[in-house]
């Protein structure tokens, strides 16, 4: 049947092409080929290729090795008991295999948007999306659950160097009977500072700041093992294998971060060689370093004593030792090095949302770049008012597992991606593969929806409320205003 609403065609007038449906809007694929063309284009300037090897490295470490170790231990071990060091080996290869089919990618397709640009790629607009509104419940969540950890970290150096802390009142998210985390608040703020200037003076401010963590970490089990007691393993897992689950879901949260490389896709000197060394240098480090401290943790301390415990590593050094000093010193490598997590993990979030941009998914200002530093200027400001709004009004627990779930749901679409694009490009270049085929690929979608499953109702709920909300946004913006839909990208 005709459509009576249709102008009438002269006889050789060709048919105008049909508009896609709806479904087949949802399912467009940004080729590989015009994203990596696009690296580092921005609105009125371009992102500045100055990282190396080294720099990568550090920025993925110190986006990783932070508050999941100074802080998020001491929830940890009551769900787990000593079998932490076993919920840290989980949540460890939980991070292994999707730190293999992030490598692959990223040295198939460097660019800043992490994997939302690998879902772009591979599995359609609607899921790019989705990966997208998840990374930033991971990036933007995270850096206001680290600058939390900051802040209790600040009041034990404080407490330790000149004998005051900063008052509960200023120092405790309202739900915990404070008014504002005014030291959460202002660590965003300092990350902010430093970003503006550029990615080269971050990266240099950063490789300092995890060179102190490395070492404080390193002393930490020198003086640790002094007060080692091995019958503090004798009952190894008094919760049983359902404590370990729910604990290595929680310390997930440890593992957030060794993606960051990959954001940084389009500032890399030789990104298809370097990032995906990076990514996996740096889980290799974390791990080691992770589950040697913890180790030494619980076997200087019962594993009881840990309830409450915030700054529970300097804790353990002053009770080993006798002496406050060296809790004191490894609160200032604390302070200093979950700093660089702040810094880091808000450098990926910006760079993650300048990609949505540049794709016309959320505001153009948000990929609007300084020509004078090379940096989008608004797009950090934003980003970061907004983390430290979080940071300063919402408590730590709830912000650490809002922050695995969006990170396991984004990290499993990155393990489907390797199988898709293996599939419709396998001519595509890649400088790294994930060995045996697809099967490490499915093993790691396997455990993070195992540890997806592991988190309580709540935080699923509070994500469901997230996604709902993503999708609103997604119909009423990025749906018609996407570049692709717009044909500016063919």
């Amino acid at each position: 049947m005709l459509d009576q609403g249709a102008p009438p065609q002269s006889p050789g007038q060709k048919a105008a092409p049909a508009s896609p449906g709806v479904g087949a809007r949802l399912m467009r694929r940004k080729p590989v080929e015009h994203l990596v063309a696009e690296g580092g284009q921005g609105d009125g300037g371009s992102l500045r290729r100055s990282l190396g090897l080294w720099q990568l490295t550090m920025i993925s470490i110190g986006a990783t090795l932070g508050t999941g170790i100074f802080v998020v231990l001491g929830d940890a071990v009551p769900e787990a008991g000593p079998a932490v060091t076993l919920a840290f080996v989980i949540a460890g290869l939980t991070a292994l295999f999707s730190a293999l089919s992030y490598a692959e990618l990223a040295g198939s397709i460097p660019v800043a948007g992490s994997s939302y640009s690998y879902a772009y790629a591979t599995m359609g607009e609607l899921v790019a999306w989705v990966c997208g509104w998840c990374l930033v419940l991971e990036y933007g969540v995270s850096v206001a659950a680290v600058a939390v950890g900051w802040g209790e970290y600040l009041d034990e150096l404080l407490d330790g160097t000149i004998g005051v802390t900063v008052p509960s009142v200023l120092s405790s998210a309202p739900g915990e009977g404070g008014i504002i985390n005014l030291p959460a608040l202002i660590v965003v703020m300092l990350a902010m500072v430093f970003l503006l200037g550029g990615v080269r003076e971050s990266a240099r401010a950063n490789t300092i700041m995890v060179a102190v963590k490395i070492v404080a970490l390193v002393l930490f089990c020198a003086v640790g093992f002094m007060g080692f007691k091995s019958g503090n393993y004798e009952d190894f897992m008094p919760l049983g294998m359902a404590g370990v689950s729910a604990a290595g879901a929680t310390l997930f949260f440890s593992y957030i971060g060794f993606d960051a490389a990959s954001t940084a896709g389009e500032e890399a000197k030789d990104p298809k060689r370097d990032l995906p060394k990076a990514i996996m240098l740096s889980l290799i480090i974390v791990t080691a370093l992770y589950v040697l401290v913890a180790g030494v943790a619980v076997g200087a301390w019962n594993w009881t004593k840990f309830e409450g415990s915030e700054a529970s590593l300097a804790a353990i050094m002053n009770d080993v030792s006798g002496q406050s000093y060296w809790g004191t010193l490894l609160a200032l490598g604390a302070v200093i090095s979950i700093a660089s997590v702040v810094l880091t993990v808000l450098y990926g979030q910006t760079r993650i949302l300048f990609a949505m941009s540049r794709d016309g998914l959320v505001p153009k200002a948000l990929g609007k770049v300084h020509a004078k530093t090379g940096a989008p200027r608004l797009n950090t400001v934003i980003v970061s008012v907004f983390c430290g709004a979080l940071a300063a009004l919402i408590p730590l627990g709830k912000l650490v597992d809002a922050t695995s779930i969006g990170t396991l749901f984004a990290f499993a679409l990155v393990n489907i991606a390797v199988i898709v694009l293996r599939v419709k490009r396998p001519e595509l270049e890649r400088t790294f593969r994930v060995p045996f085929g697809p099967v490490l690929p499915v093993l790691g979608f396997l455990f993070c929806a195992y540890n997806m499953f592991s988190l309580d109702t709540v935080t699923w709920v509070v994500f469901g409320c997230w996604m709902a909300a993503g999708l609103v946004f997604y119909f009423l913006y990025g749906y018609r205003r996407s570049r692709l839909a717009t044909s500016e990208v063919k």
